[in-house]
């Protein structure tokens, strides 16, 4: 089966450029939205990793610590998203999420790390490189939440509107180029055929020249 030579993955694409944006926005503005993204995520990767972690490691008590750091995880997301839908009556966020959210988050990271780096060192898990790079610059990120007095949602919130801009940016330019496929394709539906010409199968055949025409004979004369 020949690939089709078109194809309207560039509509989702541009579709989807529009929703990061508007959410990036939206981020960006509201607190709330930062603590239920954020608690989102965390619970995600958590729930998710549950079974194919626990089911691909050797040793028990590597599972038993992945385990106990993995429900920490989901506990402090659904904390999260709780504290996103609690708002007090002006509509902001109630006073202690606000001291309490960068102390989630360094937990987190830093937890995460952690955990990575005893199961590496002590248990002889063995890893690769990018994973070990996130995990430095997870206990990194750890650390910087901890000591930086100043961090809130809204901090978070303009870093992930900047993210969502740049991933819908990339969004826009890879959909552009299916869309110019898509609209070359179009263009060559709509362009005249040229008319198939018949083919002359007659060929000339040269008519057999007397001799006269291309030799001249000479005259005969009767006596």
């Amino acid at each position: 089966m020949t690939k089709p030579k078109y194809g309207y993955g560039w509509l989702v694409k541009f579709i989807l450029a529009a929703i990061l944006v508007t959410v990036g926005i939206l981020i960006a503005v509201s607190e709330n939205i930062v603590y239920i993204i954020t608690g989102i995520a965390i619970a995600i990767f958590s729930l998710f990793r549950v079974y194919p972690l626990l089911k691909s490691l050797n040793k028990e008590v590597l599972r038993t610590i992945n385990l106990i750091e993995i429900l920490i995880g989901a506990v402090l997301g659904g904390v999260m998203i709780y504290a996103g839908f609690t708002k007090s009556v002006d509509g902001s966020l109630i006073a202690p999420w606000d001291g309490l959210y960068r102390w989630f988050l360094a937990f987190y990271f830093y937890a995460r790390g952690l955990v990575f780096f005893v199961s590496t060192t002590f248990f002889e898990e063995k890893t690769e490189v990018p994973k070990f790079a996130f995990h430095i610059v997870a206990l990194t990120l750890g650390a910087i939440f901890a000591v930086w007095k100043d961090f809130d949602a809204k901090t978070l919130g303009w870093i992930f509107m900047f993210i969502s801009i740049a991933g819908a940016v990339y969004l826009g330019f890879d959909g552009y180029g299916g869309y110019k496929k898509y609209r070359e394709y179009s263009k060559s539906l709509n362009e005249p055929k040229e008319k198939n010409k018949p083919k002359d199968t007659k060929v000339e055949k040269e008519s057999p020249k007397h001799i006269e025409d291309e030799v001249e004979q000479p005259e005969t004369y009767i006596s």
